[in-house]
């Protein structure tokens, strides 16, 4: 009798077991960007995408960072996951914008872009950089090892 109570309710539980596991879509994104990898424990995950980083030709790359444990498709993966460590606050995004009014210097720091989505201390990440002026180079450093260093010999990169 009682193995006869445990596979009614095996049966019984079967659909909402089959609710619970996310849907995985074999197909690539509209970016024509592979799949990023799945990621069934929910660790922090971010996908980078830069904009003329010093390229002519107005390309763009895209890589996936996953932290907690380090991997992905970046090739620093370590060292930006431990920098975005070192500037994670309990009640503060690291991603922040520059706040509106902020004084900065008319530093022009190249034309390169870079979009920051994803998920990071429990939180989702939607970030936008650019070089456009000293603090929004400043916030780019910050996120150096994440975004990469534009490359020197485009006009207005010193």
């Amino acid at each position: 009798m009682p193995l006869r109570r445990i596979a009614l309710a095996a049966v019984a539980l079967a659909p909402a077991a089959l609710l619970a596991v996310p849907s995985v879509s074999a197909a690539a994104p509209a970016s024509g960007l592979p799949m990023p990898p799945s990621n069934p424990e929910g660790f922090d995950h971010l996908t980078v995408t830069v904009s003329h980083n010093g390229r002519f030709d107005g390309s763009e790359t895209s890589t996936y960072l996953y932290c907690h444990p380090d991997g992905g498709t970046h090739p620093r993966a370590r060292e930006a996951c431990r920098q975005i460590d070192g500037q994670t606050t309990w009640g503060k995004d690291p991603f922040a914008p520059v706040a509106e009014g902020a004084v900065c210097t008319m530093i022009y720091g190249g034309p390169q872009r870079a979009r920051v989505t994803g998920q990071w201390a429990g939180r989702p990440v939607r970030a936008e950089f650019k070089r456009t002026n000293g603090c929004e180079i400043d916030r780019w450093e910050k996120f150096s090892r994440l975004l990469g260093t534009p490359v020197r010999g485009w006009p207005g990169i010193r």
